[in-house]
């Protein structure tokens, strides 16, 4: 449960020493040498309170430096606030609704904010899916509209997402150019053990995953079958569109909008959501220290467009 009345979403030194007891647990870091012994937290009221000193390096920090706080005027309690908020959310939080929730002078800033909690969610450089006796359901859904695009029949105006989920396990979704072999077949087998019984529906472009994979079943959607039940495992793909269901419920009737530019990004936060749900034994405090944890050697530098204002 998100309790709303920790006092580390009201008091900004409560808020630090929360941020730094996730980013340091072993005392402060500095984050431009590495070192932790040469570190000396700076007193005086002419510095205010969390700045510390290496003597190594020679350089000030506070445990903003280094993460996607960093340069950020917005308090620490409200960080915490609205990431609390994003990671407890089944179907996320728009940047009006935390505008309005959080008192910020400008909406802009709470679409900025929560697109660097949407990065700091952002995983990478994980281990393959699956394994032996373990099974990866595949499909595709459609998304907005890419930019530029003047179509509106069929899904070649939208963004396609490729999502691999694997039973009782966890999502990985991906922004791809369509819904060729070319483009959904390498990065399948690079997210995949190729000791993984893949399931997905007929379409063409998966004809090919069982040569690469243990196996490969499929159902027809085209004839109304959606599961089919044989003496070993179940057959469907109802996994993954379970979650395109809380995906496509949150971007439409959350957010609304979403450009193509951002689109990973909300793919991310879905993602992060599912891959650390009640389900799995994650609640919402330990949900949102997790975030807290990626915010480190992140930056986001980009303005913000004219054209962020729905989602």
């Amino acid at each position: 449960m998100c309790d709303l009345t920790n006092p580390a979403f009201t008091d900004e030194d409560k808020a630090r020493e929360v941020i730094e007891a996730s980013r340091w647990p072993n005392g402060a870091t500095c984050p431009h040498c590495g070192l932790s012994e040469t570190v000396s937290k700076l007193g005086g009221k002419s510095m205010g309170p969390g700045w510390y000193h290496c003597r190594q390096c020679r350089e000030k920090f506070t445990v903003r430096t280094g993460t996607l706080y960093e340069r950020s005027h917005i308090p620490l309690h409200k960080w915490l606030l609205a990431t609390h908020l994003l990671t407890s959310s089944k179907k996320g939080m728009s940047a009006h609704q935390l505008f309005r929730m959080m008192g910020f002078g400008s909406y802009k800033t709470a679409w900025f904010m929560a697109m660097r909690i949407r990065e700091g969610m952002r995983a990478g450089g994980l281990a393959p899916m699956g394994g032996a006796g373990g099974i990866v359901e595949a499909d595709e859904t459609f998304i907005g509209k890419k930019e530029g695009s003047t179509k509106r029949r069929g899904h070649g105006h939208k963004n396609a997402v490729l999502s691999l989920v694997e039973r009782g396990g966890q999502v990985r979704s991906f922004h791809v150019d369509g819904t060729s072999a070319a483009d959904v077949m390498p990065i399948i087998r690079k997210n995949v053990a190729r000791e993984t019984a893949m399931m997905t529906d007929e379409g063409g472009h998966y004809s090919r995953l069982g040569s690469d994979f243990a196996s490969h079943e499929t159902v027809q959607h085209k004839a109304d079958e959606y599961v089919r039940y044989e003496s070993d495992r179940i057959i469907s793909t109802n996994t993954v569109e379970g979650y395109f269901s809380v995906f496509k419920r949150g971007m439409k009737g959350v957010y609304q909008h979403c450009s193509e530019k951002h689109l990973h990004r909300y793919l991310s936060e879905f993602d992060f959501r599912y891959n650390n749900r009640t389900a799995l034994g994650v609640e919402d405090g330990e949900r949102a220290a997790k975030a807290l944890k990626g915010i480190e050697g992140k930056r986001l530098t980009y303005r913000i467009p004219r054209e962020a204002t729905t989602v």
